[in-house]
């Protein structure tokens, strides 16, 4: 008697409850490792975001930071990052896998590969959702504390979550920003996702043509890292209007203000190109690095990589 097809069983390693919870510690590791490295160039990024004509690009806003604040302003916001990031990496990768599967099992067989970019999409949508939700209280405070001009904001993480409590009928905080996240987030991480897996795909169909299973694991971190390098680029450009709005409600003089209102004081164009090239450095940088940390702890776990599981069932 035949049993019904079912997308967590349809390859080599089963995709149980063990298998989840170690793509949830991959992703904890690939989000929160990565974010927290680059904080220095996410604290120029944002105040170029709401100060720009301050800081006007990497390097002299890296002058500017270290000149009026110390050498130590560069790793403002670590602790909120690290922890926020380390939330979001959890549900981002490990949401996208169990919906991934619900989603394949709903389509069925066929139509998991017919529509598999349909289901990509879908997947990293609905994990995103949840991780923004992790990770929006951690990333109001980095903003305030990245932002605010020096002296007038706590640089701690304990001190500067108490205050966010404290004068939460003005910070909104623990999810004033959760919106705007969604907004910023859940476009950033469907590119991501979607151009990871296509752009793996491409690889693995047209210049590594062998199938999958006889390269090395080498050869596959390799394809992991370019994909999801090139599916970075694609990510920051999608996401930075949003991102830079996120960077703006935490700026004291916008506090209280709708949304819409300090877009339109900033200006669109702005809020499309201000602090750009360094986010496509950051992003390109960070999420290339993601998806190789990733995959680099699914393998060693005997877990294989991601991406190129279609090859040779595709039409």
């Amino acid at each position: 008697m035949s049993t019904a097809w079912n997308s967590r069983y349809a390859t080599s390693v089963p995709h149980n409850t063990s298998y989840y919870a170690k793509c949830m510690v991959g992703g904890v590791l690939s989000c929160g490792l990565t974010h927290s490295g680059i904080c220095p160039l996410d604290v120029v990024k944002c105040n170029i975001q709401v100060n720009p004509e301050k800081f006007k690009g990497l390097v002299s806003g890296l002058g500017v930071l270290t000149k009026e604040e110390g050498a130590m302003a560069i790793w403002k916001g670590v602790g909120p990052t690290a922890i926020g990031y380390s939330m979001q990496g959890l549900c981002k990768f490990g949401f996208y896998e169990i919906f991934k599967d619900v989603y394949s099992n709903i389509a069925g067989e066929e139509n998991s590969i017919k529509y598999r970019r349909i289901i990509w999409l879908a997947g990293s949508a609905s994990a995103e959702f949840f991780a923004d939700i992790a990770l929006c209280p951690m990333e109001m405070v980095k903003v305030k504390v990245q932002t605010s001009p020096a002296g007038t904001w706590p640089v701690g993480l304990k001190e500067a979550t108490s205050k966010m409590i404290a004068e939460r009928a003005s910070t909104r905080f623990p999810f004033g920003s959760l919106v705007p996240l969604w907004s910023r987030q859940i476009p950033y991480t469907m590119a991501k996702f979607f151009f990871f897996e296509e752009i793996s795909e491409m690889f693995y169909r047209r210049v590594f043509t062998k199938p999958k299973a006889s390269y090395g694991k080498g050869t596959q971190l390799g394809v992991t890292f370019m994909s999801g390098y090139l599916a970075g680029i694609i990510c920051a450009i999608v996401s930075h209007p949003p991102d830079t709005l996120v960077s703006l409600l935490g700026k004291a003089s916008n506090k209280g203000k709708p949304v819409g209102q300090i877009a339109r004081e900033f200006g669109y164009l702005n809020l499309a190109t201000k602090g750009l090239p360094i986010r496509i450095l950051m992003i390109g940088t960070l999420t290339g690095f993601q998806w190789w940390i990733y995959d680099t702890f699914k393998t060693t776990l005997g877990l294989g990589t991601t991406g190129g599981s279609a090859i040779g069932k595709a039409k």
